[in-house]
């Protein structure tokens, strides 16, 4: 059957981008109708940093037993039951997602159930399991989301070669993993099987892990990952992938020589790319390289009352970079006119100990023609740090030398992603090191490594070895 609906805004997707938009949109008074055909949550919520940090957090309690002979407390190391971990993983991912329904629900947003493509700049077909649902709006907001890489490597299509999306439903730990990919995905789920008994190893064509990130702290992190007896292969390429029933092989080159190495499984974790709808390409929308849907600052598409945000639109594909790229794309929808930017824009990686950054890293600042002046601090010589048993990593600041105007900073170390969001405000609100040092922060804390990094860059640290 086919009818009509109307709305003053249509949202396609129910990720972070998304939901967050319509909430926003009914606050602005507006009627709003998500179409979504997964779950309300998106990647993020459902399979993606919620049910991989609930995980994680399984993996860190185990490496806190291990430790706790030093603290004096004698454990008993139990086996994981990684069943009972899974049941937790669940609970949380519903009670969020639950929560994130009873919101759309309670500002009157309406959510339709099936897939949706455009068939024309204000009309949209919706599949649904009652029949074909056309809406129509002047306005849509395409928040789509993303999809795992498959890379054209000779046997990714074995059974045993999964993304993230399958990896988080395994019944039980693989005994050998192989991880292709020493980026975000590849670094969280190898520090999490390895705790949880896995023999892992990360395959990485960049020469350094997380080739996004800072490579100071990317040596840092390589060193941790290591000490943890995780085997990575760096400057490699994946070359093949043989699937039998005593095991998988995969082949790669290191150095221009064939290496190959056997696993139960194979993690891939070489990325994400946009998913922009078929509709949407055939009226024209304009594509990057990449494939992500290019949008202006207000970030609108280059077609009429359709704007874009999240994943969709590439750049860092980080659900609260999604969170603000909706808020922005659904006030500019109504009729405001917004700006947004990206120079305070944090990433998180959730590896223990963690790694967190904004702004620029030092070789960026180089390249954009600042002069810049580094502070450094590491926790060894942090007072809470050494409390906790958390000794390892650094805090790194980046600064203008002239001006003392913070551009950049990277934490590796207990709690980096919390502790982060005071140099994304400092970055935000272009604020000098100086006034980041002459801040009072409480003591004893982590935060103080952040201070005193910032009282090195201008050549007054106190507590620096």
């Amino acid at each position: 059957m086919d009818w009509k609906e109307r709305a003053d805004l249509v949202i396609l997707g129910g990720g972070p981008a998304g939901y967050l938009a319509a909430i926003r949109a009914a606050q602005l008074g507006s009627r709003v109708t998500i179409v979504e055909h997964d779950q309300i949550g998106g990647v993020c919520l459902n399979r993606g940093c919620i049910p991989t940090k609930a995980l994680l957090r399984t993996a860190e309690f185990n490496a806190l037993f291990r430790k706790g002979a030093e603290f004096g407390v004698t454990t008993s190391m139990l086996p994981i039951d990684w069943s009972a971990a899974h049941s937790r993983k669940a609970r949380v991912v519903k009670s969020l997602r639950m929560g994130v329904e009873y919101l759309l629900r309670n500002d009157r947003i309406h959510l339709v159930k099936g897939k949706g493509d455009f068939t024309h700049f204000d009309r949209l077909k919706v599949e649904t399991e009652e029949g074909v649902l056309e809406l129509q709006s002047k306005k849509f907001l395409v928040a789509t989301g993303s999809v795992p890489m498959r890379p054209p490597i000779p046997g990714i299509d074995a059974p045993t070669v999964l993304t993230s999306n399958e990896i988080l439903e395994m019944e039980a730990v693989p005994n050998r993993l192989t991880i292709i990919g020493g980026g975000v995905i590849g670094l969280e789920f190898a520090q999490m099987f390895n705790e949880l008994g896995s023999k892992v190893t990360i395959i990485e064509m960049a020469d350094q892990v997380l080739p996004n990130e800072d490579g100071e702290m990317a040596a840092e992190v390589l060193k941790s990952m290591k000490r943890q007896r995780i085997a990575i292969q760096l400057s490699s390429t994946v070359t093949g992938i043989t699937a039998a029933d005593s095991g998988t092989t995969v082949k790669f080159l290191r150095q221009e020589k064939e290496e190959q190495l056997e696993a139960d499984y194979v993690l891939l974790a070489a990325g994400r790319k946009p998913s922009v709808p078929r509709g949407l390409l055939a009226l024209g929308a304009v594509t990057d390289a990449k494939g992500a849907l290019i949008v202006n600052e207000h970030l609108q598409t280059s077609l009429p009352g359709i704007y874009a945000a999240g994943d969709v639109i590439g750049g860092k594909m980080l659900a609260h970079k999604a969170y603000a790229e909706g808020r922005i794309a659904v006030e500019n929808a109504l009729g405001m006119s917004k700006v947004m930017t990206y120079h305070a824009l944090p990433s998180c990686v959730y590896i223990q100990p963690e790694l967190a950054a904004v702004g620029m890293t030092e070789q960026e600042a180089v390249e954009n023609g600042y002069e810049v002046r580094v502070g450094r601090f590491m926790f060894r010589t942090n007072g809470r740090a050494l409390c906790m048993g958390e000794r390892e990593g650094l805090v790194k600041v980046v600064t203008d030398s002239r001006s003392h105007i913070i551009l950049g900073a990277q934490i590796f170390g207990s709690s980096a992603t919390e502790l982060i969001s005071e140099m994304t405000m400092a970055i935000a609100f272009r604020h000098t090191a100086d006034e980041v040092a002459d801040l009072i922060h409480p003591h004893p804390t982590l935060s103080e490594a952040v201070m005193e990094a910032c009282a090195d860059a201008v050549g007054r640290s106190i507590h620096k070895a």
